[in-house]
């Protein structure tokens, strides 16, 4: 075939042939273009490579009377012993903390991280602080789930917001109870794991699904030349690492993050009912169905009737209620819905007018008569 299409080609004029041959390229580059893949890194975790969470507790000042009110007993307790450590004594009674608020400070450390280098740490509000806009947290260690100090953070604070309140409006735009500190936390302990001491590694999938497991376990071992990689389960992989990588283990990870793999999944339809999203995947199929939705539409109004009595007749002001009630159901036809391919399966749905509510009860009913080949989520 591609012999005839070259042939039929050079009886074309010299004008046409160089638009021809464009053609016949981009034509060539679509047919051998490959499967949609992604890298090893954005779907999968590494043993050794992981962050650990660190949080400490921590005073914010410097506000400008939006601070914790007087409620916040820990905030007091908490200026009190520290302006004690710094030799001041002061009695609790006499602490007004409108321009200081208690925090709670979390930061992410990488196992990499070693002393000396920085965090991006979140601070966040623990009384009942209005704002913490121009705050700056003092010295607050970071500890780990062990206990052990790891980081210590300070610094003046980020807010991606305002709050502004007056004596009958209020105006915010956004949270300003949390801010952030870029860079604003400084390693002093690394976590103690040697990492290219490790004999062997584990691949954790993000999802577990059998078909991509196998399709990562049979990439390693191409790539690597041998059987180092092993399935475990639908989402674990265990790596022997080879020998040549023994103690210098940075060359083959960079190996395996970069890998190209096409993730395969089960056929799913996500449903959050207090948004009304519905996300139907790729995969989704749905038989030869009809089906036929209405909305109903119940209104309910109260009012109120007062009814006066004539001038001079002794009568009392009688008050009525009256209640109106208007139903009003649509009367859709019933429709002939069928989905081999996804765009096909959203076209027929648009078919029937539904709105993403009604989705939801008819993705439901749907899965309930079998048409609906996909697993239901809702959340």
């Amino acid at each position: 075939m591609n012999t005839q299409i070259i042939r039929r080609m050079a009886r074309l004029s010299g004008r046409r042939l160089p638009a021809v041959l464009a053609l016949v390229v981009l034509l060539s580059a679509a047919l051998v273009a490959p499967a949609l893949a992604v890298r090893l890194k954005d779907i999968a975790s590494f043993s050794g490579v992981r962050t650990n969470e660190l949080v400490g507790y921590g005073l914010v000042v410097g506000l400008s009377g939006t601070g914790d009110g007087t409620s916040s007993q820990f905030t007091i307790r908490s200026m009190v012993n520290m302006l004690d450590k710094m030799g001041v004594q002061v009695n609790a009674s006499a602490i007004k903390p409108k321009n200081v608020a208690a925090v709670m400070v979390t930061a992410k450390m990488p196992a990499s991280a070693k002393p000396g280098s920085n965090l991006d740490i979140a601070v966040s509000s623990q009384g009942d602080a209005k704002s913490l806009l121009g705050g700056v947290l003092l010295l607050t260690p970071l500890k780990g789930v062990d206990g052990q100090i790891y980081a210590l953070a300070q610094g003046p604070l980020t807010i991606g917001g305002f709050t502004a309140s007056g004596e009958a409006a209020t105006a915010q735009k956004n949270v300003s109870t949390v801010g952030r500190i870029p860079n604003g936390a400084v390693v002093e302990r690394s976590v103690p794991f040697k990492f290219n001491s490790q004999e062997t590694m584990t691949v954790s999938l993000n999802s577990a699904d059998f078909t991509t497991t196998m399709q990562v376990v049979n990439r390693i071992n191409s790539n690597l030349g041998g059987g180092y990689a092993r399935a475990q389960d639908a989402s674990t992989i265990e790596l022997s690492v080879p020998d040549k990588f023994r103690g210098n283990m940075v060359p083959l990870m960079a190996s395996l993050e970069n890998m190209d793999v096409s993730p395969d999944a089960r056929a799913k339809v996500v449903v959050d009912e207090k948004t009304g999203t519905v996300v139907v995947g790729s995969e989704v199929r749905l038989s030869r169905v009809a089906v036929a939705h209405g909305n109903l539409q119940i209104v309910i109004s109260e009012s109120q009737q007062v009814s006066q009595p004539g001038p001079f007749s002794q009568g009392r002001t009688v008050t009525t209620p009256q209640t109106n009630v208007s139903v009003n159901e649509q009367n859709n036809r019933l429709m002939l819905v069928e989905g081999a391919t996804l765009q096909e399966l959203v076209d027929g749905l648009n078919s029937i007018g539904a709105t993403p509510r009604d989705l939801i009860s008819i993705i439901r009913t749907l899965k309930s008569a079998g048409a609906l080949h996909a697993d239901l989520e809702v959340i």
